[in-house]
């Protein structure tokens, strides 16, 4: 690999071991817990200059991302994704200043692609041919794409019957190899470690540590797109709970090099039927409880042993922020009323954020006055099945003027003029 000159090493949340970055390792080989990366130096001089001075984007910070300089990354231009002032929605959850950062404006659809455009490009650096994953959809569909790029190989396991048509298309697309299995996502991520550590197969879900630095980036868009005033909260669906932890790693690196003197409070949200975070949070515990059968409409947080739970408890309460629970009816309405309100059409997992919100404000845990970004992870076309199930079917009538005129009066309360 030539003369070695990572700017960072691994270090294990638990023991604290250290690890050379040229090693292929997921977990600490002593105590197997998660490892997180670590720079040598956050002492980076005109760092904020340099980056005003680039498109806004994962790879605007390449700095503080673990790749080589001399390593090209593989990229679909991800990031740079739109932060909208939702005003009408914010009056109608009783916010003064709301925004949604809208993260199915990535390449492929969802928030993933964030981590895949480091990881990919980890995998092509450490000469891996193979990459895999377990998935519920969104991590598959980025995989796949970011593999087809690089030129190598992508396996995917999902959850037999589990994944939304949408999702499963663009992974069939990219031509990767797509394995169902017969149980949910839990398994068939145990399956893949086990698959990654015994063949020359590098694993891209989140436990591996190079992912979730990309879609820390998603914090420093954040600071850029609201400078000089970061969010006091940043609201985040929960699932495997790599997006939250990430995400919080990222403000505390801005705050690290000085680019931010406060950090926002981390607020996540989970589906009722797969909440252990959650509840860990409300109950005061130091470990989850896994959901052996998790069941939500909300597919892509459809996981009840996140392996990610420790780093986001230590977020969320690092932070100042909790954990709300939501009902598969209250994230429905939530995208529903985001669509309507602001024209932002997200999928189940991404409409937990709203729904959560509703309740930390209903609750006080969320000031009205305080400025806060929902994080959205995926767009709706994600799972456009949701939709055809629980919102209304397209009228049909005949094809005359009467006909037209009276289904629009019955929808619209006859607001037509005489």
């Amino acid at each position: 690999m030539g003369e070695r000159r990572f700017n960072h090493i691994l270090r294990c949340i638990n023991c604290g071991r250290t690890f050379d970055p040229e090693e292929v390792l997921y977990t600490c080989s002593h105590c197997g817990d998660l490892l997180t990366v670590e720079y040598r130096e956050l002492d980076l001089g005109d760092i904020d200059e340099r980056w005003r001075g680039r498109p806004i984007s994962v790879w605007r910070y390449r700095e503080i991302l673990p790749i080589l300089d001399s390593t090209k990354p593989v990229t679909l231009s991800e990031g740079g994704t739109g932060l909208h002032a939702c005003d009408r929605l914010g009056k109608l959850v009783g916010l003064k200043e709301l925004y949604v950062k809208n993260e199915g404006e990535n390449p492929t659809g969802s928030f993933k692609d964030r981590g895949m455009t480091v990881g990919v490009t980890k995998a092509v650096e450490l000469g891996m041919r193979y990459v895999a994953c377990a998935s519920t959809g969104n991590t598959a569909a980025s995989l796949s794409a970011y593999a087809a790029r690089a030129g190598i190989r992508c396996i995917i396991l999902i959850p037999a019957g589990k994944v939304a048509l949408g999702k499963l298309v663009q992974s069939v697309a990219h031509g990767a190899k797509v394995i169902q299995i017969r149980g949910n996502f839990d398994q068939a991520l145990k399956i893949v470690r086990e698959l990654c550590s015994k063949e020359k197969i590098y694993l891209l879900n989140s436990v591996n540590p190079y992912r979730l630095e990309g879609q820390k980036t998603l914090a420093f868009e954040l600071r850029d797109q609201l400078y000089p005033n970061p969010p006091e909260n940043v609201v985040v669906p929960v699932g495997n709970a790599g997006n939250i932890s990430a995400i919080w790693k990222g403000f505390c690196e801005l705050k690290a090099l000085g680019l931010i003197e406060e950090t926002p409070r981390m607020l996540g949200v989970q589906a009722k039927g797969a909440a252990p975070i959650a509840h860990a949070v409300k109950e005061g515990l130091d470990e989850i409880e896994p959901v052996a059968k998790p069941e939500t409409v909300a597919t892509a947080i459809r996981i009840g042993a996140p392996v990610n739970w420790k780093k986001a408890l230590r977020a969320v309460r690092d932070s100042g922020g909790t954990v709300e629970v939501v009902s598969d009816e209250e994230i429905l309405e939530a995208q529903r009323l985001l669509a309507r309100s602001e024209g932002i059409f997200v999928e189940p997992a991404s409409a937990s954020s709203i729904a959560g919100l509703k309740k930390f404000v209903a609750s006080g845990i969320v000031k009205r006055d305080e400025r806060t970004v929902c994080v959205t992870t995926g767009h709706g076309l994600k799972d456009p099945q949701v939709i055809l199930d629980n919102f209304p079917s397209p009228t049909v009538v005949d094809a005359t003027f009467e006909s037209v005129r009276e289904a629009i009066e019955s929808s619209y309360m006859a607001i037509l003029p005489a």
